[in-house]
């Protein structure tokens, strides 16, 4: 395994315990799905770079776009709550309240 993709193994093990563990704040855990995302869109791109295969070179940019797609979502979502909740605490939102 070489010291890239070691690397960019660790960025995606550290976001998740980062998602796990530190799950405060709705941002933080929209920053860990990010840089999930953006540790998937790193290690393809390498991937497909290095086999040379055409047909695969969207794959990462179909994923750069649907992380977008999440990012925007996440982001109306953490206004909405923000908005009706006062705070974008975690342990607030349940869906048992109206």
């Amino acid at each position: 395994m070489s010291t890239m993709q070691f690397s960019l193994l660790m960025a995606f093990m550290l976001t998740i315990m980062g998602l796990s563990l530190h799950r405060t704040h709705l941002v933080s855990a929209l920053l860990c799905i990010e840089g999930m995302m953006l540790a998937l869109f790193t290690t393809f791109t390498m991937i497909f770079s290095t086999l040379q295969i055409s047909t695969l070179a969207t794959i990462p940019i179909m994923l750069l776009t649907f992380s977008a797609c999440e990012a925007g979502t996440g982001l109306a979502l953490l206004v909405a709550t923000s908005r009706t909740h006062g705070n974008d605490h975690l342990k607030n939102l349940s869906l048992l309240q109206c």
